[in-house]
């Protein structure tokens, strides 16, 4: 199958470092600034960018969070967010207009500057982007919306600029959006056979794959207390 033409240019980046931001809780990256000129893209990352808690952030599954630029206006008109809120409110590393969750596939293959990137999984959301956002629902409203965003793996080291083009140059799950597998994930309501299906994608993060796996044999009971409350 011919793969789609899908384009897009990086509008913003952004790297964070791991700081105190809450007295008595976790530290956290969350708060990323804007960034220029050429980053130097690593196996875990960007150079600059850290996470605090590398048992549910980053890694080689979570390398980039991708952010949709094209959902702030849905935030803003919901009363979700203040009016003027710009990328980098909920934590992302890339910033575009016209690549979301419904156009983008589980293992789509991406030139990013002189790198390539395949997307991994998407968000799922925590404590964090409630205070972080100052709204104790977001997280909720992350996985109620599907507007989660989604993160990759680096396939090729490289550099990535503001400005550089994001392009799609292959796709060997279209049946699959990030939107439809990250709403299955978060929600536990997917059938048996998609479950099954799921749980055999190579492309999938390891921890998503072993989660559908559970859910093909009918283990969904899943504690999220930890991770939506902290």
């Amino acid at each position: 199958m011919p793969v789609p033409k899908l384009i897009a240019e990086v509008d913003s980046l952004f790297c964070g470092q791991v700081v105190e931001r809450w007295p008595g809780r976790a530290s956290s990256a969350i708060h990323k600034t804007l960034v220029r000129g050429k980053q130097s893209l690593t196996w875990t990352g960007f150079a600059l960018d850290s996470q605090a808690d590398l048992t549910v952030h980053g890694g080689l599954d979570k390398a980039i969070h991708h952010y949709a630029a094209d959902h702030y206006d849905a935030w803003i008109s919901e009363d979700q967010m203040p009016a003027g809120t710009v990328p980098a409110a909920f934590g992302e590393n890339i910033s575009t207009l016209g690549l979301t969750e419904e156009n983008v596939c589980i293992g789509d293959v991406f030139k990013l500057g002189t790198a390539r990137v395949q997307i991994s999984q998407g968000r799922q959301p925590c404590w964090k982007l409630n205070r972080h956002t100052q709204n104790d629902k977001m997280a909720f409203l992350f996985q109620q919306t599907g507007r989660t965003g989604w993160y990759y793996r680096v396939l090729e080291r490289g550099e990535v600029a503001e400005g550089d083009d994001i392009q799609l140059i292959d796709r060997p799950n279209a049946a699959w959006s990030v939107k439809t597998v990250t709403q299955a994930r978060l929600t536990r309501r997917v059938s048996v056979e998609d479950s099954v299906t799921l749980s055999q994608i190579p492309e999938l993060a390891e921890g998503w794959r072993s989660a559908f796996a559970k859910f093909a044999v009918g283990k969904r009971d899943e504690d999220t207390a930890a991770r939506l409350k902290g």
